[in-house]
């Protein structure tokens, strides 16, 4: 957990003249400072991993105003806000609060770098690297359909109630990782493959409104998406199954799907992705570890 601590400030010389009245005073004076910077630390505060696929969950006083550097974020009504960090971000970010009473607080934010599993496959047949022309065009437009729905802001916070994971298997996949076919990078992994026989039950890792529910897209088979409110989705992939509709609500734990192999599978498993807006994020940072098998 991050929590914040303003820096606390100096003291000055002064004449011996002035000595005790301005002892008396700057006294009065740093106690204030110093009061008003424990107030406002305490005020803010930030949970989670500044690392690259991190995501902040914050919170600031009721109708504070928060700033990522230009950005403005979405905050909710108790001051609830959400900042995520890409697989690739390395440039310091500045946030700025302004507290309802017109004071504020700012701090740097560096994520921290990671370092990711690079595979290079060369001398596959071309037909395995890029997909067909005939299909190019449908491909197209499932990304267009996905783009739009995560570009959904609702006010809920059901993200606040913690995350858990969908369920429990082997990791096969994780994210960030990459592979290169023929010389050409593809785009990296976005989530965390678990390892699960097809049938088996995937759970809603937090509560949300189903958004998109798709039997068979190109890339992704069966594909359903989760919104947690503030663009902060869930994505759930390859499944054989899927048990809800789009508007509903779910709350963490419900049974929401199957496990399957379709889309460009090679096997069984889940491929569960989280993304902030266009952001994605690394979904085995929001969850304990799994218990031992």
């Amino acid at each position: 957990m991050i929590r914040i601590r303003n820096p606390l400030f100096g003291t000055t010389r002064w004449p011996v003249g002035f000595c005790r009245i301005r002892t008396l005073l700057s006294s009065l004076v740093l106690l204030l400072a110093l009061c008003g910077a424990t107030t406002a630390a305490a005020e803010v505060d930030l949970q989670g991993d500044v690392v690259q696929g991190g995501l902040i969950f914050g919170q600031a006083p009721a109708g504070s105003r928060v700033q990522l550097d230009d950005d403005e974020l979405m905050v909710s009504e108790r001051g609830h806000f959400l900042i995520g960090f890409s697989r690739d971000d390395s440039d310091t970010r500045q946030l700025l609060v302004t507290l309802p009473n017109g004071s504020s607080w700012s701090r740097d934010l560096q994520p921290e770098p990671r370092e990711f599993d690079i595979q290079r496959i060369d001398g596959l047949p071309s037909e395995q690297v890029t997909p067909r022309p005939e299909v190019l065009a449908r491909i197209r437009d499932e990304a267009s359909l996905a783009r739009r729905v995560r570009e959904r802001r609702d006010a809920r916070t059901d993200w606040t109630g913690g995350f858990i994971w969908p369920l429990y298997g082997p990791i096969t996949g994780v994210y960030g990782s990459q592979r290169i076919l023929n010389n050409q990078p593809r785009a990296p992994h976005w989530g965390v493959d678990i390892a699960a026989p097809t049938g088996t039950m995937v759970r809603a890792p937090a509560a949300g409104v189903v958004t998109l529910t798709h039997p068979d897209m190109y890339f992704s088979g069966g594909t359903l998406f989760l919104d947690h409110g503030h663009g902060l989705v869930s994505a759930f992939l390859h499944l054989s199954e899927i048990l809800v509709e789009t508007g509903q609500r779910v709350e963490q734990g419900d049974n929401i799907a199957r496990v399957g192999a379709t889309g460009r599978a090679t096997g069984p498993h889940l491929d569960w992705r989280i993304s902030l807006g266009d952001t994605r994020v690394d979904p085995e940072l929001l969850v304990p570890p799994q218990p031992e098998q």
